[in-house]
């Protein structure tokens, strides 16, 4: 239990009330019964869930993320663009910023766990004055019971002082008035300026990512779901791959739609809810997430009417508008958030260059290059003069949230491939026989092309398919899959101009190659493509 003396430790002093792990209803009649106007106000809506709008940042800020240049953490963390340093002196000013906002103020304390595995779970404690943002970490995080709570000492704290802004950041040398900031020495993160609710379960996976992999376990941005017969799959993937659509499965328990941990026990989930897009979101095309926005759901950042009603189409205010639900809302989900080893692991890109196969199997040094690359590809055409596929590599398919580097995380993979004799695949769910952009060529059918080849793989039976090996990616692709058109199998085959397939095959085996010197190891690079 939180108390008085536990805030003053922070520097939080003259609280007037403590609303400590409030119920879903509590949460929900203090949100409802706040009178005040603009980001802390909350909708209620036709669907049952509450809405709340996050203001001018409608996503993360990653340009304001700082680690704290700190002993002896500071020579665990890759510094750079994506881990910038912050001197202690900063942080702790603006630590104080932070504490002076919540003073003498009415506060909302969680006391969660993140992490469903009893070897690597650990507890954070989130102090707020908003009761919308208590009620989204209540959503995305694991919920202790009563007598959990009763002798709960925080592993990390995170101060949430949305309303107070940095006003010396220039002088300071940093970004802007938002910050984000970590002290991994002192077990504390602050955020100041931004009310999205985001920051703060990126900030946790950010956390499992530098702790994890310190005691040899694999923490991993990616879905999962597990068969009947206790077939853990997993799922990695960017933004618009098919990851959540995908190991969304009738046939199979979710253990969790985004951040997972690997340790000796298995796999488990980080979170205990789920943070799912709503743009364009229909109950006939992704029924499990219209079906989970209900009472105790918080949307954010949708449009609503007069009389509530949501219209999911509308992204006037973004195009990232979400959903946040505790796992219980989908149905099919493992109750434990916990599964055996792996069986499969299955890496979606949409490749918009229609040169990847729709499935090839991997060597485990191949696994090792393309989880490296985390490569996907933006359709081009969203920029005004932009005619091609724009090629996007993200480290481990989650480089924001890496404080480590990218080659520890892809060597526990390799090390665990091989203890647990785990098969890998590459699955294409963007583009065949020719370019996104040209004229009659359409995306790959979700129903006839990917999912047969995701189904092949659950159920083993791509393991009876002769295979073939493309040239320059040397990728193994089967030669005929049930269902599958066999020509689509071979990409060359796909194309009708084979020169500019050759072209456009070079054209995407350059950008791998230039996006791999940066890591400067020859061995792992002799698994991708090869000019």
């Amino acid at each position: 239990m939180v108390s008085l003396a536990n805030l003053e430790g922070l520097g939080i002093v003259g609280v007037k009330d403590i609303y400590y792990n409030l119920s879903f209803e509590e949460l929900r009649e203090h949100e409802l019964n706040n009178s005040l106007e603009g980001y802390e106000k909350v909708y209620p809506t036709n669907l049952g869930a509450l809405a709340c709008d996050t203001g001018i940042f409608t996503g993360r800020s990653p340009k304001d993320k700082y680690f704290v240049d700190n002993e002896p953490s500071n020579k665990n963390i890759a510094w750079g663009n994506i881990n910038q340093k912050v001197d202690k002196k900063i942080f702790d000013k603006l630590k104080k910023v932070a504490t002076d906002e919540l003073s003498s103020k009415s506060l909302y304390v969680m006391d969660l766990f993140t992490g469903s595995s009893p070897k690597s779970k650990r507890r954070v404690r989130f102090i707020t004055e908003v009761a919308w943002q208590a009620h989204f970490v209540k959503n995305m995080f694991i919920r202790p019971t009563k007598e959990e709570l009763k002798d709960f000492e925080p592993d990390f704290t995170v101060i949430n002082a949305a309303k107070a802004v940095n006003g010396d950041w220039e002088s300071d040398g940093l970004n802007s008035e938002v910050f984000v900031g970590f002290d991994v020495e002192n077990k504390t993160s602050i955020i100041l300026g931004t009310w999205y609710g985001g920051e703060m379960k990126k900030g946790i996976f950010s956390m499992m990512n530098y702790w994890l992999p310190l005691e040899g376990k694999l923490s991993m941005h990616c879905s999962a779901n597990v068969g009947e017969s206790g077939d853990t799959a997993l799922f990695f993937g960017l933004s618009g791959t098919g990851k959540t659509t995908l190991s969304t499965d009738s046939k199979r328990a979710l253990i969790g739609d985004d951040e997972h941990g690997w340790d000796d026990e298995g796999v488990f989930n980080f979170e205990g809810g789920c943070y799912a897009k709503v743009i364009n979101l229909s109950a006939e095309d992704e029924p499990e997430i219209y079906g989970a926005i209900k009472e105790n759901a918080l949307l954010e950042n949708v449009v609503i009417d007069e009389n509530g009603n949501v219209d999911f189409s509308d992204g006037s205010k973004t195009e990232n508008t979400r959903v946040s639900y505790p796992i219980e809302h989908i149905v099919n989900h493992k109750s434990d958030l916990m599964a055996p080893h792996p069986k499969n692991i299955i890496f979606l890109s949409a490749d918009a260059y229609g040169v990847l196969p729709p499935v090839s199997r991997l060597t485990k040094e191949q696994a090792m290059y393309y989880f490296l690359s985390g490569y996907t590809a933006k359709v081009a055409g969203t920029e005004r003069g932009v005619d091609e596929p724009v090629p996007t590599f993200s480290a481990c398919f989650g480089e924001a949230f890496l404080p480590l580097h990218p080659t520890l995380y892809a060597k526990l993979l390799g090390e665990k491939i091989d203890k647990y004799g785990v098969k890998v695949y590459l699955v294409n769910t963007g583009w065949a026989g020719g370019k996104a952009t040209d004229e009659g060529i359409k995306r790959m059918s979700l129903s006839k092309i990917t999912r047969p080849c995701i189904n092949a793989i659950l159920d083993g039976s791509i393991n009876s398919c002769e295979f073939d090996k493309t040239d320059m990616f040397g990728l193994e692709f089967p030669t005929n899959l049930k269902g599958v058109d066999p020509t689509v199998l071979n990409p060359k085959n796909a194309w009708k101009d084979k020169g500019k397939y050759l072209k456009a095959r070079e054209e995407l085996a350059k950008a791998f190659i230039e996006n791999f010197k940066r890591y400067d190891d020859e061995e792992i690079a002799k698994a991708g493509p090869q000019i």
